[in-house]
């Protein structure tokens, strides 16, 4: 959205007291809307006249609205959020695009271990996970993904020293032949290779650890802001047509108007998707999303997670509620009916299609888990005794609360495996999309830089002080709403305070210095 909506002459080169009238076109003011004439100047005609009922005509100036009251501060606020913001969304922005296109790019890059040629038949299960344990005998096998389609290869996770604690490796066994095709680091639920981890980690914490998620959260916390705000003065501006609300004005002549034509229109086009990415991008988020996730439960809207407890040993086993992750994993001891059985009782339970199997753990049963994410949504799991094939639980997702529900599709679809190929496209194009918005914003602000007398000077925001001219049913409970998301939202909450802060000292010495002369 406009990083600022200010105008300035399209012709930064040349000092604004130098630069010729242009009768044809009408300047405007801080909103867009022409400015008043010059004795003299020709009247051009408008192509289309405001009605009492059009909301692009102005309001009277004799009785001043809130909207007139509050303008002036959105316009400082999306000017200051989208200078000092933009960078860590840039590379939000940036780091998102390479990872929307990262999905088709590990077909690709790991096809040899991905691949294999179809065969006759495949051979048990339990054969297949053998031959990945004979393989990496220092390994422990913790999950299984059974291939799900033909020419696919079965993928064997394992707890091993060869990767981080956090991680797993992921042993690639032709399940034909249990030919092993090779290993490769996999990371989180959706069974990241190498090149997508590495993505993932740059978008979320740019690889530095819990440091870098505040970047992130940043980032999410104050897009939001800059969308709403942008938004407002967007619908706000006046127009002499009503298509300039949604597409560029291509006749518009170059400079600063063409710029806030485009950056006006893309940012109105792409402000639904963007307030979706800024709210599903926080529930990943350090502090904010410890406050979503109490406040998830708290509606009643937590994940179910099912039930793998055996009632023998310790039930503290670990690895359920992922897809076979790295860590602790404690193996089972005692009678185990094999993989080949549990699948057998599983799909006897309707669990079909794209799984993961969880091996037990010490007090903990096999977990089979629908992994299909992709639209219909495929992720009931059942749990089975080891010892004798007893169904111990069994969720659905179809059981699922509805805020748990959308928590689910939501994150999915942020993370481009909704609806596919389709979700990974419309999220590169989101991403392409925000980083021209970027781009404009920054132009905008050069452009309306002063250029008299050579001087080399950064774009103008509004004055301070317009927060004095809001009423006062406006300004309390705008105080009060900031101050409860400040508190949701830890870090969106102290950045606008140290912004606060360090305006109103510039702010002073600025009439200190003038004070001084």
């Amino acid at each position: 959205m406009a990083i600022d909506d200010h105008p300035k002459p399209d012709n930064p080169d040349v000092p604004e007291a130098h630069q010729a009238p242009q009768t044809p076109q009408v300047p405007e003011q801080l909103d867009g809307s022409p400015a008043p004439e010059a004795p003299g100047t020709p009247t051009p005609t408008p192509t289309l006249t405001p009605t009492p009922d059009d909301p692009s005509t102005p309001d009277d100036p004799s009785k001043p609205g809130p909207w007139s009251a509050l303008r002036p501060l959105l316009l400082r606020l999306h000017f200051y959020a989208g200078i000092l913001i933009a960078p860590f969304l840039f590379v939000a922005a940036a780091s998102g695009l390479l990872y929307s296109l990262s999905y088709q790019a590990e077909k690709v890059l790991y096809s040899h271990e991905l691949e294999v040629p179809v065969g006759d038949s495949a051979i048990p299960l339990s054969q297949q996970v053998d031959a990945a344990r004979d393989a990496y005998p220092e390994g422990e096998v913790t999950a299984v993904w059974p291939a799900y389609e033909d020419g696919m290869t079965t993928r064997v996770l394992m707890a091993s020293p060869k990767v981080d604690e956090d991680k797993s490796l992921a042993v690639f066994v032709n399940p034909y032949n249990g030919e092993v095709r090779g290993e490769l680091a996999s990371y989180g639920s959706s069974g990241a290779l190498p090149l997508r981890t590495w993505l993932d980690e740059l978008h979320r914490d740019l690889h530095l650890g819990d440091t870098g998620r505040h970047y992130s959260e940043l980032a999410a916390s104050w897009l939001w802001v800059v969308v709403l705000g942008g938004l407002l003065l967007w619908f706000g501006r006046r127009r002499a047509r009503r298509r300039e609300l949604i597409r560029p004005e291509r006749k518009q002549k170059k400079g600063r108007a063409r710029t806030l034509s485009w950056h006006g229109s893309v940012g109105l086009w792409a402000a639904l998707a963007l307030l979706f990415l800024s709210a599903t991008g926080l529930t990943w988020s350090r502090f904010a999303g410890e406050n979503i996730d109490v406040l998830k439960s708290g509606l009643g809207g937590a994940t179910p997670v099912v039930d793998a407890a055996t009632g023998n040993g310790d039930a503290a086993g670990g690895g359920h509620g992922d897809h076979g992750g790295g860590g602790g994993h404690a193996g089972h001891e005692g009678a185990d009916i094999g993989l080949d059985r549990v699948l057998e009782i599983a799909r006897g339970e309707g669990i079909e299609g794209k799984l993961s199997v969880i091996l037990p753990t010490e007090g903990q049963g096999y977990v089979v888990k629908e992994t299909d994410a992709e639209f219909p949504l495929h992720l009931d799991s059942v749990a089975v005794d080891p010892a004798d094939g007893t169904v111990l639980d069994t969720v659905r997702f179809a059981d699922y609360p509805l805020l748990a529900k959308l928590t689910r599709v939501g994150i999915d679809a942020h993370m481009g495996v909704f609806l596919g190929l389709v979700n990974q496209l419309l999220l590169a194009a989101l991403m392409l999309g925000t980083l021209l918005l970027i781009v404009w914003g920054y132009r905008m602000w050069w452009l309306r830089r002063p250029t008299r007398a050579g001087a080399l000077r950064m774009g103008r925001p509004m004055p301070r002080g317009t927060w004095r001219k809001l009423p006062v049913y406006v300004l309390l409970p705008l105080l009060a709403v900031t101050a409860v998301l400040g508190w949701f939202m830890p870090l969106f909450g102290l950045s606008l305070l140290a912004s606060l802060v360090v305006d109103a000292v510039a702010g002073a010495l600025k009439q200190r210095r003038r004070t001084a002369v």
